[in-house]
């Protein structure tokens, strides 16, 4: 696989549903996004998926975003990269476009909660700015803690 392929960032079609829970079921080993529930976040008006793909379309990782109506903070639901594709920035990527497209979209800062043992993941978000706002007791199935973290665009809205 070339390692310098260009990764673009999409906005998800219904045609790119089997490749997405593909990549669910290859990444996660529990709570996995069901192909309904996919189909149910593309059709919903309160979240957005957007994937990252190489330039020969192949589906490199996603991201799932909520909102709320009279939220200022979106949420990013779930985010996976593949395997292939791991340690190549594509995780950035897409959490760095969700970041320009919420700030467009007039909101203060984004929310997401992740296992505390992805030390990986942790790392790239304190990066991007994320700061930990609370530490989640048995918050996954498997009984891994979480940390809720935030990012907030503008510091005048806490």
């Amino acid at each position: 696989m070339n390692t310098n392929c260009r990764i673009t960032i999409h906005p998800c079609q219904r045609s790119d549903i089997t490749a997405l829970v593909e990549l669910e079921n290859e990444v996660f080993d529990y709570s996995r996004i069901s192909r309904r529930n996919f189909i149910r976040l593309l059709q919903s008006p309160a979240a957005s998926i957007l994937l990252a793909k190489d330039s020969a379309e192949q589906l490199a990782g996603y991201a799932v975003i909520l909102t709320r109506r009279n939220s200022r903070y979106a949420r990013i639901y779930s985010i996976a990269v593949a395997p292939a594709f791991r340690g190549r920035g594509v995780a950035k990527r897409l959490v760095n476009e969700v970041i320009e497209a919420q700030r467009q979209q007039g909101r203060h800062g984004l929310s997401l909660e992740v296992k505390l043992d992805n030390k990986q993941a942790i790392q790239l978000y304190q990066s991007l700015g994320f700061e930990t706002v609370d530490i989640l007791v048995d918050y996954y199935d498997d009984g891994t803690d979480g940390l809720k973290m935030r990012l907030t665009f503008d510091p005048e809205s806490h």
